[in-house]
């Protein structure tokens, strides 16, 4: 896996040096650079929110999510899945948007103050290396059913949702929203 990291993150930098990674490029950290980032964040007392996920195409449901989630502490840092994690959790034809793209977009975004990749198919490795004080999930979730619930406790991290009702988002999804894409495609 850490080979795949690599050559993700070879990809990234290759894509700067081209000038196509222009915004926020501060932002986009290895994860050895957050760890670093963000010691000094928690040594100055700020509070760390994390969240994760594909973020395969940005929508205003990802936007208001990830502005409520920011709203919880100091500083919001994303984890996104690799272009191999995406294709094991939701399909060969997924991402649609590659990794360095997906990471480009949310860097752009104000309430993003870290961006980095994962390789793995879930964030358990990187909250174990980040150690958040909050790690942030959307209303579809339930804090029991994560498979890194028990890494956000043993980190004394705690887990909070922020409900569909808080976004006025419920329904929208990168996949309803590929779907809709076909269907008026087909038309």
């Amino acid at each position: 896996m850490q080979s795949k990291l690599k050559k993700s993150w070879v990809r990234l930098m290759n894509a700067q040096a081209r000038h196509e990674f222009r915004a926020a490029q501060h932002k986009v950290k290895r994860r050895s650079e957050l760890c670093n980032a963000l010691e000094s964040a928690r040594a100055e007392g700020k509070t760390i929110v994390f969240t994760n996920g594909c973020f395969d195409i940005l929508h205003i449901g990802h936007v208001r999510y990830l502005q409520d989630a920011r709203s919880l502490g100091d500083l919001l840092v994303v984890g996104v899945n690799s272009d191999d994690s995406v294709r094991r959790l939701k399909g060969p034809e997924r991402p649609v948007v590659p990794e360095f793209e997906r990471v480009e977009i949310l860097a752009a975004l104000e309430c993003v103050d870290y961006v980095t990749i994962f390789t793995e198919d879930t964030p358990v490795e990187l909250i174990l290396a980040i150690r958040p004080h909050i790690h942030v999930k959307g209303g579809d979730y339930r804090p029991e059913n994560l498979p890194e619930a028990d890494a956000v406790r043993s980190v004394g991290g705690r887990i909070e949702i922020v409900p569909y009702t808080s976004t006025d988002t419920e329904g929208r999804s990168t996949t309803n929203l590929i779907g809709k894409i076909v269907k008026n495609h087909k038309r």
